[in-house]
Order: C-alpha cells, then structure tokens, then sequence
C-alpha cells in the first residue's frame, strides 16, 4: 500500500518545521554567546601574595593567559605574550599569567624571575580555573574588553596578528 500523498506531505513540513526551529534555537545561541559573554567574578593571588579580581581589573583591557611551567607551548608562546605585552602596555593593556593548581609554586616563581616576566604572575588554586569554564588545556587565553566581556578565547598558542587587531579595537573603545 502506498503512502497517502497528504501524510507524507504533512510529514515533510513537520520535518522541515522541526529543521527551521533547531537552527533558529542554533542561531540565537551563538548570538547571545558571541561576544557578549561576560568575565566570571574570579580573583587571583600573585606571586607578591596580593590579590586581585577580574571585578578590580573592570574598565581595562586585559588578558587573562591559563599556563604552566610543564605546558611546551606555553612556554613557546610566553615570549610572544611578553612582547604583546610590552606593545600594549603603554596603551592600557593588563595581563594576568595564570599559573594552573598543578604547577609548584617555585617553578612558576622561578621561571617568572628568570624570564623576567613583565606582567602580573599568579598562582591557581583551581578555582580561577573552574570559574573561566573549568580550563583544563593549556595554554588558554581570554581577551576581555572595559565593560567586563569576554572578546575573544583561544585554546593553544594564539594567532598574533588577529590578537593584536582584537587587542587595538578593544584599546581604541572608551568605557
């Protein structure tokens, strides 16, 4: 017996239907995600023992660099973040190297005072790390824009030229 025309023409407008409201769903997600998510409430204690918080760092543009002393690309990378740094330090730009729970705290402090490392260094005791997404890989970076929003995540050595850009446009705003 074949199948009545006006079922399955029912059918494929139900499927159709159903397609149409997956990618709407779909497309409104990625629309409130995309650069409007905002930077957790997260504080960080640095090698000096003082402590700051993404809410003390609100009306700057920073980076906010996941790390370890036993991570190869981390290590690649932190002469690129050093001059990203120094590029746009002038302008505004903060940085906060974040040292994963797993790093012993005289590796990190070590390898910041022989790298010279120019910006501020902090220990995780896992909770920095858990308020960004629980951040597991390293490297992992957050570029946070003055009003407190997440611009831009990489996961790995970042694309520098697209950083930097990033980093401009987030400098060039007032807040």
């Amino acid at each position: 017996m074949a199948p009545s025309p006006v079922r399955s023409g029912r059918s494929r407008w139900i499927v159709i239907g159903a397609l149409v409201v997956a990618v709407a769903l779909a497309a409104a997600g990625w629309a409130a995600f995309a650069g409007k998510r905002h930077v957790p409430d997260a504080s960080f204690t640095l090698l000096s023992g003082e402590k700051i918080s993404t809410s003390t760092l609100r009306g700057k543009v920073y980076l906010v660099n996941f790390w370890a002393t036993s991570c190869t690309t981390c290590v690649k990378e932190m002469p690129e973040m050093v001059k990203t740094y120094q590029q746009f330090h002038k302008d505004g730009l903060e940085f906060v190297a974040v040292a994963m729970n797993y790093d012993a705290p005289m590796y990190v402090a070590n390898y910041a005072k022989t790298r010279e490392l120019p910006f501020k260094v902090a220990l995780d005791d896992g909770s920095a790390a858990h308020q960004f997404g629980d951040v597991q890989l390293t490297p992992t970076t957050f570029l946070v824009d003055r009003d407190g929003r997440i611009l831009k995540r990489y996961v790995g050595e970042p694309e520098y030229a697209e950083l930097h850009r990033l980093i401009e446009g987030a400098l060039a705003k007032q807040a």
